[in-house]
Order: C-alpha cells, then sequence, then structure tokens
C-alpha cells in the first residue's frame, strides 16, 4: 500500500495494536488499568495538538474519521462531530503529560525498568499517525511531536531515569520535497587553500588490544570462547581460501540470547570492531535499533526507514535489540514483518559488508526466529549470556566507583557486597543485571552528592569516599 492511502479502520488497526503492544509491556495490574483508563483520551487530546500545529483552520471529515478511530478496545469509541473536532483543535491550549506517566515513573525507579521512555517513544510513533491524516508530515507537526516527547523525557530525567539508547525523534519522517541540484561554487574547484588541514586519524585498535577489552569484561566466560572460536574459523577459513581449498558456506550473522545488562550490546560492538580487524567488514561500525527504529507509525514508511537503518550500518554491523518485538503472533499484517522482508533481502544484498546480530530473551527469540524460514536459515549461531552472579554484580559496582572516581569504605564495600549477594539471590523476571547495578551507584552517587554537600570544607577522601548511608534508600518516617 502505498503512503497515502491509509483509511480511518487503518488508523484504528495501527492505534490499537501500539497500544496494546505497550499494555504487555506493563507487569503491574494496577498501572496496567490505569493505562487502560486513560490511554484513549490522552491520545485523542494529543491529535488536537498535532493538528492545531498544522493548520487549525484546515480541518476536513477525514480528520474526524481519524479522531474516531482512536480508541484501543478498552474503552467505547469516539462519536464526534465535524464541529467538535474543529473546536478542539482551534482552542488546544498545552500538551500534559497523562496522570498514570507519574506511575510509570515511581514504577520504574523501583524496579529499574524503562516503562516511561518507551512511552515517549511510543507516543512519538502514534502522534506520527496523526499527523499523516493529510499524507504529509509538516515540518510543524514534528517540531510539536518531539515537543511533547522532550516534556516526557525531562520528567524522567528529572527523576533520575537514563535510557540505554538515543530517544526516537519525528524530524526524521518529515516529508521533504528533493531540492533541486545547484551549481557548484566555483572557489570549490580552487582547492582549500587557507584552511586547516583535517586532524589525523586515531590508530584503530588491533585484534590484540580488542581480544584485551574483551577478556577484560566482567563474567562472560562461555561468550568470550564463543567469541575466540568464532575468529578462529574465520581465520581458518581464509586460509584455506589462499590455500585453494574449498570453504563451505557459513553464516556471520549471530543470534544473542540472555536478559537485560548482561554485555549483549557491548560484545556485538566489540565484535563489530573485531570482524574488521580480521578484514571481515571493510568499516566495523556498530548500528543499533530496536523496534522502534525501523517500524514507522503509518502506512508506507517502515520499507523506508528499514532501509535507511541498513545503509548506515553497510560495512558493519546491524545490531537489532529486543527483535522479538518484530514479530506480531496476532496480527501477519503488523508492519514489522516488512521490516524483517527489508532485512532479509539487505542480507542477501550486502553479504559481504554486513553483519546482523539480534538479541533478547531467549524463548521469545526462539519464536522470531520460527517465524520466518529466511531467519532460520541467516542465524545459526548463538551466544549465551548468563545472569550476572552475586560476586560479579559486585565487580562491576566496583569498576563503576573506580571510573568515576569513587570509593567505597569499608563498612560500605561489605554492605553494596551484601545487597548485591542478595540481589542476585532474589532475582525474578524484573532482574537486570549490570543495569541494576547502575542503577544503584547513580543513586549512591546522588545520595552521597546530598551529604557532602552539607559538609563546609569537604577534603579530596570525602568527596571520593561512599559511606554506608549512602548506598541504601533511607527509611520512610513513620507514621504516628
Amino acid at each position: 500500500m502505498k503512503p497515502g492511502t491509509m483509511t480511518a479502520a487503518q488508523v484504528h488497526k495501527q492505534y490499537s495494536e501500539a497500544v496494546t503492544a505497550f499494555r504487555r509491556w506493563i507487569p503491574d495490574p494496577t498501572l496496567r488499568q490505569a493505562f487502560n483508563r486513560e490511554a484513549d483520551s490522552f491520545f485523542q487530546h494529543c491529535a488536537l495538538g498535532v493538528w492545531q500545529a498544522d493548520n487549525a483552520q484546515a480541518i476536513t471529515p477525514k480528520h474526524v474519521k481519524f479522531y474516531n478511530a482512536i480508541y484501543s478496545g478498552k474503552n467505547l469509541s469516539p462519536s464526534a462531530l465535524y464541529w467538535e473536532v474543529a473546536s478542539g483543535v482551534a482552542n488546544y491550549d498545552l500538551f500534559q503529560p497523562p496522570a498514570f506517566f507519574q506511575a510509570l515513573r515511581d514504577y520504574d525507579r523501583r524496579k529499574g525498568t524503562t516503562l516511561a521512555r518507551r512511552f515517549a517513544d511510543q507516543t512519538t510513533l502514534i502522534l506520527l499517525l496523526f499527523a499523516a491524516v493529510d499524507d504529509v508530515v509538516s515540518e510543524a507537526e514534528a517540531g510539536f511531536v518531539n515537543s511533547c516527547s522532550d516534556i516526557l523525557l525531562e520528567l524522567c530525567g528529572k527523576d533520575g531515569l537514563s535510557g540505554d539508547r538515543p530517544a526516537l525523534k519525528a524530524d526524521e519522517f518529515i516529508t521533504r520535497t528533493p531540492a533541486p541540484p545547484q551549481e557548484a561554487p566555483k572557489e570549490a574547484a580552487k582547492g582549500n587553500q587557507g584552511e586547516p588541514e583535517p586532524l589525523p586519524a586515531e590508530p584503530e585498535p588491533t585484534l590484540e588490544e580488542l581480544l584485551a577489552e574483551l577478556d577484560s569484561l566482567c563474567g562472560l566466560a562461555k561468550v568470550k570462547e564463543d567469541v575466540k572460536s568464532l575468529i578462529n574459523l574465520v581465520k581458518v577459513r581464509r586460509l584455506r581460501e589462499e590455500a585453494g581449498l574449498p570453504v563451505p558456506p557459513m553464516s556471520l550473522h549471530l543470534v544473542f540470547l540472555g536478559n537485560p545488562g548482561t554485555g549483549k550490546t557491548t560484545v556485538a560492538r566489540l565484535l563489530a570492531k573485531i570482524y574488521h580487524a580480521i578484514g571481515v567488514l571493510p568499516k566495523g561500525q556498530l548500528v543499533e535499533v530496536d523496534r522502534s527504529g525501523l517500524v514507522a507509525g503509518f502506512v508506507g514508511q517502515t520499507a523506508l526507514k528499514t532501509g535507511e537503518v541498513v545503509q548506515k550500518a553497510i560495512g558493519g554491523v546491524l545490531f537489532i535489540d529486543e527483535a522479538y518485538a518484530l514479530v506480531n503472533a496476532e496480527s501477519a499484517n503488523d508492519f514489522g514483518h516488512e521490516a524483517i522482508e527489508v532485512l532479509l533481502k539487505n542480507m542477501e544484498d550486502h553479504r559481504k559488508d554486513l553483519i546482523v546480530i539480534v538479541a533478547g530473551y531467549a524463548q521469545p527469540m526462539e519464536r522470531f526466529l520460527h517465524s520466518n524460514p529466511g531467519l532460520e536459515s541467516r542465524f545459526n549461531k548463538y551466544f549465551y549470556f548468563e545472569d550476572y552472579n552475586g560476586e560479579e554484580l559486585f565487580s562491576i559496582f566496583q569498576s563503576m566507583c573506580k571510573k568515576n572516581g569513587y570509593t567505597l569504605s569499608q563498612e560500605g564495600e561489605a554492605q553494596m557486597k551484601q545487597d548485591l549477594l542478595e540481589l542476585y539471590e532474589n532475582r525474578d523476571e524484573n532482574f537486570g543485571n549490570a543495569r541494576d547495578v547502575r542503577n544503584r551507584f547513580e543513586q549512591a552517587v546522588a545520595r552521597q552528592s546530598n551529604r557532602v554537600a552539607q559538609l563546609e570544607s569537604p577534603t579530596r577522601e570525602q568527596l571520593m569516599e561512599l559511606l554506608p548511608e549512602d548506598l541504601t534508600e533511607p527509611e520512610a518516617p513513620r507514621e504516628n
């Protein structure tokens, strides 16, 4: 289906699937109910803001149909008329985060999850769906969508909720008219007299340096062994080719299986450089995306968006986190399937200069790979990332302290070691491995800053030292 041919029924389908997908990410029943109650009215109000940003005087019957398509099945569909929508657009005031967004952030702080930041990305995609009502996403509409996302992300930042990847921006969806070609300035033909010479590029790391960096990572013994075995396999294949011996076909695309925070992205980045060092890839850069980076929020844009990501990754590694989210078992027409087809075609077209690594939880990834015969044939090497144990978690915490110029007091060291041992022993499905450690470190630094700020002239040691009271959340005062 070509861009610009969306119907209200298709808009409803895409909206409902996006809301349903986010609802599944919310593990807490009370929080999920709050989202169910408020999501539709929140996005209906946002749609009015998108259309006001474009042109408040240009409301059409199609806008009304799109507005009435904004319901997810948990609430009744709206029955607004033209004058209601036009009036709502004209009178739209300011973007306000939904009430449940505070609850999302509270949950993220307690559990170390990223629901609030995911909601910001989902909001961007859904608002772009409404922006496309007139077949065009204008700069004004994209600017409004970005401002909404920025407000949500600023609240996340104030709560100390950092993300592990850049937030989705609406700019790349703007409908642009190609500029006519212009003649190059005559001065350009004269060379670059007077311009400073570029700085020399830093020397690329050697294979030995990269392997030393891999070995320095905490834990991951089996993964390290698998990486070295893969390197040996590639080296011997090259020697056989040089000796004129037959070389059976081999796929270098990989599957990383494991829970969040187990070092998958770090190893992928190292592996991209290693592939470059041994001559498998011409560049060795890593491009990291998830579903939101490949799948567009409206018809006809997924193939273009996925193709643009692949172009950035050619010569290096494309790392797709939570790749199983590309497969919607409830909808064979989900745009994730289109993204997969584009990926498979590019993996075939760029066999010598593109490697794809897909990552995620073990069971969902198995379903993902079995969803398409092309995936099964191209991904036949699996790396398993085990959870870090308590000792390894403590070692990660110590490395964060050293890297950032902090030290643990003797009592603080014993307390944090015990805390992380208990974290591992009592882990559940929300266990975040190194992400949980990073959250604890950032919280400890914040509490230490509050404590040290009260000192009149803190010494260097006091500025660096983390005490037991910095490492735990203070107990709330008891009510009388």
